[in-house]
């Protein structure tokens, strides 16, 4: 026979109630069925305002402080300027559309002009543009052109000749990284796709500037630089007060 061993009642009742409470009781926060998902984490990102101008009294977005682009420079890849085998203008989309009849270049002269007009179709009809790298006044946008710091050619040279052309069409159409600017055709003209040890800006009050923008991009994009481009940016950036 097989013995039955009895159990007090009241152990059977906190046995019971101890079940209970396992099941109704309060879930970790975030878990159960009727819990709803944490928010996820979100690495910030430069301030950018509503109407794209840049803040803190620069002359271009999404600039990071003389320090950081110090330190951005260090660790950049130094390697030799790669070819432009295989290099067309038409594998970096622009300028691409950005809502309300825009494209990036409409975008952004309104950005860096002043009282901008624009007609039906979003072209700047009038306004008036201090050029960065020259410092030259303009009132006609038809002489104006827009840059990228680091010109399409040298990052096809420093990495780009490897992207997809999602990636290569953010690069040439970033409007919240120092990347694009409005500037006078004569000084784009003389820049060309040169890198900053074989140009600088005429107006060397911009070298500071200049020196903090392009290391961001590079930074940015992962774009390597070159040892006489990497002296030449130590150099810009030996210009900054602060």
């Amino acid at each position: 026979m097989v013995r039955q061993i009895r159990v007090p009642a009241a152990v059977l009742l906190a046995s019971l109630l101890l079940t209970v409470a396992g099941c109704s009781g309060s879930a970790p926060s975030g878990t159960g069925p009727d819990a709803k998902p944490s928010a996820p984490r979100v690495t910030p990102k430069a301030s950018v305002p509503a109407d794209g101008k840049p803040v803190g009294g620069d002359v271009l977005p999404g600039m990071v402080t003389t320090a950081v682009a110090r330190t951005q420079l260090a660790a950049l890849k130094v390697a030799p300027a790669g070819t432009m085998a295989g290099y067309s203008r038409d594998k970096f989309t622009h300028w691409a559309q950005q809502g309300d009849r825009c494209d990036t270049r409409e975008v952004v002269l309104q950005r860096d002009g002043t009282d901008v007009a624009r007609d039906s179709e979003c072209r700047a009809v009038s306004g008036t543009w201090k050029s960065f790298y020259d410092g030259v006044v303009v009132t006609d946008a038809a002489k104006m052109d827009i840059d990228h710091m680091v010109p399409l050619a040298e990052g096809w040279r420093s990495g780009a000749a490897g992207w997809d052309s999602a990636r290569r069409k953010a690069f040439a159409n970033d409007l919240t990284h120092p990347q694009l600017l409005a500037v006078t055709a004569a000084s784009n003209r003389s820049k060309g796709d040169q890198s900053p040890d074989l140009w600088q800006p005429p107006d060397k009050a911009a070298w500071c500037p200049y020196g903090r923008a392009w290391t961001t991009v590079k930074s940015t994009y992962a774009l390597t630089v070159t040892e006489p481009e990497k002296k030449m940016l130590a150099t810009m950036l030996d210009t900054c007060t602060s």
